[in-house]
């Protein structure tokens, strides 16, 4: 495995543990800026809306940098980010903190990726992708539980200062590790959002934003369900979730070679097992460990889509892939946003809780009849994978 791997999976897992340990301070973060918890809530909302309309802003700003600048220049928005966290006096500070650092979250996962890609052979760029990505996955096995009890302990601005360090050491590790893949070719950015609007790539991030949304749209609520459904305790939430993030990151490491071996017809399995999982679900989550069974087989499930979907992306924006690819990232948190909705719709009805499996099955039953309408338009024009630069045209 390149060193620069792991440099971007550091940075990964800096970046994950920033946007998703806001969930285990909620209470600390309510108590200490005189906020109701549903108002702290918004502080996650904001980080993921963040994500999606700073995503194309900063492709548009960094797109004729050389991609080792970019990722620099980003890194270093992130670790001023979180130091405001760490500094805010109050909560609207503290919300245009999270905002500042969610704007270099998909940007540099879109960057990252496509440098991730170019650093190996051809047959295993996705799990190059997949390598990346771990570090987000990662970050919920050990750097939201770490992070969470830093917090209780010392307060929660420490933690925001702990995921500084992680961006600095990350910092350095590409400054020493990370070459610049950049072939010295630019265009203009018209010509680039022209690449985004071919139909392969749009249907990709279409896809990417409904998986995204059937995940949270259960796992967004998924502590209440299980505490009322199966009648786990916080503490026994706790350990389901750390399952969880295990089987994200089992997931995440399977899609990158299911990817790199059949890319959407893994991406419609990968679909079937989910929805089948999902609709399983609908009665274990009614018995504690088998609950506990299932969630962290549907995560090891869900996860797999990430690297295929931005692969995908990548490969069939070959002359902008830093601009797709990131707003791909974008994608991906607009799902975030929109599944969380839909499933608070449905949790005030009569339904409650219970029916939030069936909410994201249906939601992946409507990507999968997108990748299927994918798959079909491959086989009528297919998209080009040779051993060269990703920037080969795709027609």
């Amino acid at each position: 495995m390149p060193l620069s791997l792991l440099a971007l999976a550091l940075a990964s897992f800096g970046i994950g543990t920033t946007e998703f340990v806001i969930m285990g301070l909620l209470p600390r973060l309510a108590h200490d800026l005189d906020v109701s918890i549903p108002r702290a809530g918004f502080l996650v909302s904001g980080y993921a809306l963040g994500v999606t309309v700073g995503a194309p802003i900063l492709a548009i700003a960094t797109a004729r940098l050389p991609r080792k600048t970019a990722l620099k220049l980003l890194m270093i928005i992130f670790i001023l980010g979180n130091l405001c966290c760490a500094l805010a006096p109050g909560y609207w500070t503290l919300m245009a903190a999270r905002v500042l650092t969610a704007f270099c979250h998909g940007a540099f996962f879109g960057t990252a990726a496509v440098v991730a890609a170019d650093l190996v052979p051809r047959d295993r760029r996705a799990q190059a992708l997949s390598l990346v990505f771990a570090g987000l996955t990662l970050a919920n096995v050990f750097g939201v539980p770490l992070g969470t009890a830093l917090g209780q302990w010392a307060g929660w601005r420490s933690t925001f200062l702990a995921v500084c360090a992680i961006g600095v050491v990350a910092y350095v590790a590409m400054i020493i590790w990370v070459p610049d893949t950049s072939t010295g070719t630019r265009i203009r950015i018209t010509s680039e959002l022209g690449v985004i609007r071919r139909r392969p790539v749009m249907l990709t991030m279409i896809i990417s934003v409904i998986c995204s949304a059937s995940l949270f749209s259960l796992f967004t609520y998924i502590a209440p369900l299980l505490e009322t459904r199966a009648g786990l305790s916080p503490h026994m939430v706790t350990i389901a979730l750390l399952l969880f993030g295990a089987g994200l990151t089992l997931g995440n490491l399977c899609g990158g070679r299911l990817a790199d071996w059949k890319l959407l017809p893994s991406v419609m399995g990968i679909l079937v097992v989910s929805i089948l999982t999902l609709l399983l679900f609908l009665i274990t989550d009614q018995y504690e460990v088998p609950a506990m069974f299932t969630l962290f087989t549907w995560g090891a499930i869900v996860f797999a889509l990430v690297p295929p979907l931005q692969y995908r992306v990548v490969l069939t924006a070959r002359e902008a892939p830093n601009m797709a690819s990131t707003l791909n990232q974008g994608a991906f948190n607009l799902g975030n946003a929109i599944g969380a909705w839909l499933g608070g719709l449905v949790v005030p009805t009569a339904w409650s809780y219970g029916a939030l499996p069936l909410v994201a099955a249906v939601l992946a039953a409507v990507a999968l009849a997108l990748t299927w309408r994918a798959w079909r338009d491959d086989l009528a024009d297919p998209v080009p994978v040779g051993d060269d630069t990703l920037e080969r045209p795709v027609h």
